[in-house]
């Protein structure tokens, strides 16, 4: 049987989670059997162009979106050229679009995959997105989600509780973001923190739906009663600027550290104390995987799915709680840590990269049989 290339549709590759899902597949897929394709927006930041290639896929730019016209002829020339038996689609509501080419260009099978939910704070985007997701099943044969919160945002109660819906794990290699002692303290070390130092972490974009600002409050009042604390940024994004101007306005200049976009982020987890992440929406947080496995424990807000917990370690605070219940939170996880026990190995073993990779294989190898 020749080998099947999957036409993957990222849209912006920022260095982002879902980038890094699929990236995660893509390292662990048995590439003697699969290939993937990476359809990208052409003003994407962070392809990794070397690995890709080195992996034996391609990546092939479109115009973004937002030149709808521009960007369904290149994708009309693309599925037309390279003959795939299978598109992908990554790009939640906007999916509609390059899954309409590819149903018009007589492509078999076409995924619609569910990374996130929404929040009514963002309202001029999800008008976009409320008035799309009506149209998400329009065009594609299958549906997957990386959580049943997503697949029901997306797709609908209905064809969720019809089982209709696949859901992908968000999974991680598991043995690289295990705790280690050593690398901690190699890490505290490289980064200049003393060891009894309390470090809260925190990964994502720097956008709203990561609520940045919120938590610079919460470190604020964590700072004012714990000296000895840093906070660890890391990504990138479009409110960076303005979240470094806060910082600096409430004088947390010397203890907030931005790490920007980085390639050691299983390090970086060992070096902290405490993960936070107060969104105001996730699909299910791909972060919070990597940092349970970390036995890191975690603070998170309600908008957070709740099968993204592993542990007993994973609090789940309401976003309207006050910035102090939320630092009397994390100061009590970090003084009755106990780090080393905190991972239900039964329970995340269902992210287990190895076991998820051979799933997703079998599937695109199914994937060629339907109509």
């Amino acid at each position: 049987m020749s080998k099947i290339r999957v036409a993957h549709i990222i849209g912006k590759w920022v260095g982002g989670g879902v980038e890094s899902v699929v990236m995660n597949y893509y390292r662990n897929i048995d590439r003697e059997k699969v290939q993937f394709d990476f359809i990208c927006d052409s003003d994407s930041t962070n392809i990794p162009y070397d690995e890709i290639e080195d992996l034996g896929g391609r990546v092939f730019l479109v115009p973004p979106y937002q030149k709808l016209f521009s960007y369904i002829k290149a994708l009309k020339k693309i599925f037309k050229e390279e003959n795939y038996k299978i598109v992908h689609s990554h790009i939640n509501t906007l999916s509609i679009f390059p899954l309409y080419v590819a149903k018009k260009a007589d492509v078999k099978t076409r995924i619609a995959h569910s990374h996130s939910t929404t929040n009514n704070k963002e309202f001029k985007r999800n008008l976009m997105k409320q008035t799309l997701k009506h149209f998400s099943k329009l065009n594609a044969t299958h549906y997957f989600a990386c959580s049943e919160v997503a697949g029901r945002y997306l797709f609908g109660d209905k064809t969720y509780n019809e089982g209709k819906i696949t859901i992908i794990n968000n999974a991680i290699d598991l043995d690289k973001f295990k705790y280690d002692e050593a690398k901690r303290k190699e890490k505290r070390v490289e980064l200049n923190i003393k060891n009894n130092t309390l470090v809260i972490g925190h990964i994502g974009r720097f956008m709203t739906q990561k609520n940045h600002e919120f938590l610079i409050n919460i470190f604020k009042e964590i700072q004012e009663k714990e000296k000895d604390s840093i906070l660890l940024l890391i990504g990138q994004g479009p409110l960076q600027d303005r979240i470094k101007a806060k910082v600096k306005e409430l004088g947390l200049n010397g203890n907030v550290k931005f790490l920007g976009q980085r390639k050691d982020v299983s390090e970086l987890y060992q070096a902290m104390d405490v993960f936070v992440l107060p969104s105001l929406y996730e699909g299910l947080g791909l972060t919070l995987i990597e940092a349970q496995c970390s036995n890191l424990p975690c603070v998170v807000s309600n908008y957070v799915p709740n099968e993204v917990k592993l542990n007993e370690n994973l609090l789940f605070l309401d976003l309207e709680c006050s910035k102090t219940k939320w630092s009397y939170a994390i100061n009590s996880l970090f003084k009755n840590n106990k780090r080393s026990s905190l991972v239900n190995e039964k329970i995340i073993n269902n992210y287990n990269i190895n076991n998820e990779a051979i799933k997703l294989t079998e599937f695109y190898l199914d994937g060629e049989k339907y109509d």
